[in-house]
């Protein structure tokens, strides 16, 4: 089996920059009067049965297109939602892309995007069977699938906090926040942020890069220089 190195080293790749744009495009959409259409109709909603809270809410049934389209949402008038998800997009992403390529890397992406939906699609469901109902939407499931990502191409890789500023190596800095994901998720810690769908993200980038790897038993025909 071979092992294959895609792509060149650019500054601001083509689906990094895709993704920047498109995001930037869809939040300008957002500020405008369409913005309860498009929360309703794109953002991830849970499946419900009938009596759900959801029906007070106006919002359109779940539909599978809403894996994708709700990661393109971010808050409307939280350009820090934004921000974030992007910084990090780029932050992270360039480095992945110019290792692996583009078609890679933009399959790799929209993997996470639909790994990480699909298990917040879980958790966002059993609360809305329970009484609780709520709409799922923002990049940064995807987004933790590429912080993953970099951790594990760029492991000894140091990077800085923001908060505490502080140098850390990549891998440790993936492990500690995949681990405090993970313990925020079960207890319910700062409501409002869609930790499983962080998790989920992470979950389907490690399979994804195991496949690639050689490491599943179903084998890859050919493998990312890894």
């Amino acid at each position: 089996m071979s092992s294959v190195r895609y792509g060149t080293p650019s500054s601001l790749p083509p689906v990094v920059l895709a993704l920047l744009v498109a995001n930037g495009l869809v939040y300008l959409l957002e500020q405008t009067g369409a913005v309860w259409f498009i929360i309703t109709r794109f953002a991830l909603w849970p499946i419900a049965g009938d009596g759900s809270p959801l029906q007070s809410l106006g919002a359109a049934p779940f539909m599978p297109w809403q894996l994708v389209t709700y990661g393109f949402l971010h808050a409307p008038g939280n350009i820090l939602h934004l921000f974030a998800n992007m910084f990090a997009l780029w932050m992270f992403g360039v480095g992945i892309e110019n290792l692996w390529g583009s078609k890679p890397f933009a399959l790799y992406y929209f993997v996470c995007l639909v790994g990480a939906g699909l298990i917040q699609l879980a958790v966002a469901s059993y609360a809305a069977a329970h009484g609780g109902a709520y709409p799922t939407l923002g990049a940064s499931g995807a987004v933790f699938g590429i912080l993953l990502a970099f951790g594990m191409m760029f492991p000894n890789q140091r990077i800085i906090l923001l908060f505490p500023p502080i140098p850390m190596k990549a891998k440790w800095f993936v492990i500690l926040y995949g681990a405090f994901e993970l313990w925020a998720g079960f207890t319910g810690s700062m409501a409002g942020v869609a930790h499983f769908a962080h998790i989920g993200g992470m979950l389907f980038g490690f399979v994804m890069i195991q496949y690639w790897r050689g490491r599943l038993p179903v084998k890859p025909k050919r493998r990312l220089m890894m």
